[in-house]
């Protein structure tokens, strides 16, 4: 497989030829298994270079001074992929619409892609707002127009899938239920797009779904207790039979992304790395594959879930190969600090969830580019 491309800030424009015998060997491919390599010329976008990135994701206009988290590459143990071509993927999406739909996560890798996409436009007026940003973060809804290509990406807030309500309690308390058996009130906004990409499940690591007591609702039925694994089996058998009976697979490819392994267990320089809960001097990868997690036992479910849909789930399994990716969180960076010393008295409030931007979501949304390719959909048949 041949392919060639420039660093960083240069013509975005690549090319993939790949032969006969590489095209069956990515055919079939797990690309998801596989290890971290060095590549210095990986990148799809310059830090500092898009606008649009949220302040929360935006490591380098923070203040974080290095880059060698920036130059590291998937690559699968069986194939290689087709670098994310910015131009060929826009031309593939001409006319339609891509939704990502879910947590910040979700909306981690839909600015990702909206930037990687962008910095491939030569004139970039042709990427614009289709709504006030202002109110994003609270409607939950947002979207981008390519013009020059006549399409979208889009996000849309749905923490759960499902559907969240509050109601006034006594004595001004919030009684919250979380509806099982209920998706959100987003659907519409979603059921027709071309391509939709969900997530969920940092949500249910919180308080009231981990804990589970009067929170779980099916029906007029209130669980007093309910294990948080169990519910969130019947939230995605909820949202799999939605999709089953809503969504038409000859027009809408549906992906689902895996949990993206969050790292607090990390300490500070000079300590063991897992004896702590810091992230902000860590700067490349876990190499020692005994110091990973677990796999995620939601996703074991999630897995189990999928395996029941009639409707063709691409399903992005992302949760081993972030958990090597340490160094590409947040930490300290997700606010702009006037000093050093007001950083480093930060370090309680740092985000080892989220993903700095440029940084590993690129890489979420190449694998969803080499994944569309292997499925091989309408306007993505290789």
């Amino acid at each position: 497989m041949n392919a060639t491309g420039v660093a960083p800030g240069g013509n975005s424009r690549v090319v993939w030829t790949p032969g006969v015998r590489d095209l069956v060997s990515f055919a079939n491919c797990d690309v998801y298994s596989g290890r971290w390599v060095r590549d210095e010329g990986y990148g799809f976008y310059p830090p500092k270079s898009c606008p649009l990135i949220d302040d929360d994701f935006n490591c380098h206009k923070n203040g974080r001074p290095d880059t060698d988290f920036l130059k590291w590459r998937w690559q699968p143990h069986g194939c290689d992929i087709p670098r994310l071509n910015a131009t060929e993927f826009l031309e593939r999406l001409r006319g339609q619409r891509i939704v990502f739909v879910g947590d910040s996560l979700n909306r981690n890798m839909w600015e990702s892609l909206v930037c990687t996409l962008r910095h491939g436009v030569r004139d970039k007026s042709n990427v614009y707002e289709a709504s006030g940003r202002n109110r994003f973060k609270t409607r939950g809804y947002y979207s981008f127009k390519f013009r020059e290509y006549n399409c979208s990406v889009d996000f849309i807030r749905s923490t759960f899938l499902v559907r969240a309500v509050t109601r006034a309690g006594k004595n001004g308390t919030r009684d919250e239920k979380l509806r099982l058996d209920e998706l959100d009130a987003a659907t519409p906004a979603y059921q027709t797009a071309d391509i939709v990409v969900f997530n969920t499940g940092h949500w249910w690591t919180h308080y009231k779904t981990s804990e589970g007591l009067n929170y779980y609702q099916e029906g007029n039925h209130v669980y007093p207790s309910l294990e948080v694994l169990d519910a969130y089996k019947k939230a995605l058998t909820t949202w799999a039979r939605w999709v089953d009976k809503n969504i038409d697979a000859r027009r809408t490819q549906v992906v689902f992304r895996g949990y993206s392994l969050e790292h607090f267990r990390f300490c500070r320089r000079g300590g063991l790395w897992n004896s702590g809960g810091r992230c902000h001097r860590e700067t490349e990868p876990i190499f020692n594959q005994t110091y990973l997690t677990d796999y995620p036992e939601k996703m074991v479910v999630l897995e189990q879930v999928l395996r029941q849909m009639k409707t063709p789930v691409i399903y992005l399994n992302i949760s081993r190969l972030t958990d090597y990716r340490k160094d590409g969180h947040p930490s300290v960076y997700r606010i702009r600090y006037d000093t050093e010393e007001e950083r480093m008295a930060a370090v309680t409030k740092q985000d080892c969830s989220h993903w700095c931007l440029p940084g590993v979501p690129d890489t979420w949304n190449e694998l969803l580019y080499a994944s569309l390719l292997q499925a091989g959909k309408g306007s993505w048949k290789l």
